[in-house]
């Protein structure tokens, strides 16, 4: 069954927000374990997966909510191109910090519309 337009846009958005609240997750705790010895920074992996899906989404032609549903966040180990585990970095992380805040508000704010949208149609164009 083809779902409409709305089931995949909050579905979208749904995901996205589950992304950026793991990923303040990983930064806090980046933080928090900046001069522990041994301590492997976090990433989290998000738009990796949802360009996968973005591509069998492509070849299967269709886009509907249970398509979105098997894209999830991953975390792993910040490693460089070497493969040696990365230094964290506090100015980095604070900027990182910073910029999935202003991400996270915009997709509350934009899920916020959608529903308003919603809520008036439902109510027949009345506030």
């Amino acid at each position: 069954m083809t779902d409409g337009i709305e089931a995949v846009t909050r579905s979208a958005l749904a995901l996205a927000l589950d992304a950026a609240s793991l990923r303040q997750q990983a930064i806090s705790t980046n933080i928090a374990n900046a001069n522990a010895i041994g301590y492997v920074p976090q990433r989290v992996s998000f738009e990796a997966q949802l360009a996968d899906a973005r591509r069998s989404i492509e070849q299967s032609g269709r886009l509907d909510a249970f398509a979105l549903n098997q894209v999830r966040p991953r975390v792993e180990p910040a490693v460089d191109a070497t493969g040696v585990p990365a230094q964290v970095q506090l100015d980095v992380e604070a900027a990182e910090m910073a910029r999935n805040a202003v991400h996270y508000q915009a997709l509350v704010k934009g899920l916020s519309r959608h529903f308003a949208i919603l809520s008036m149609a439902a109510g027949d164009g009345r506030k």
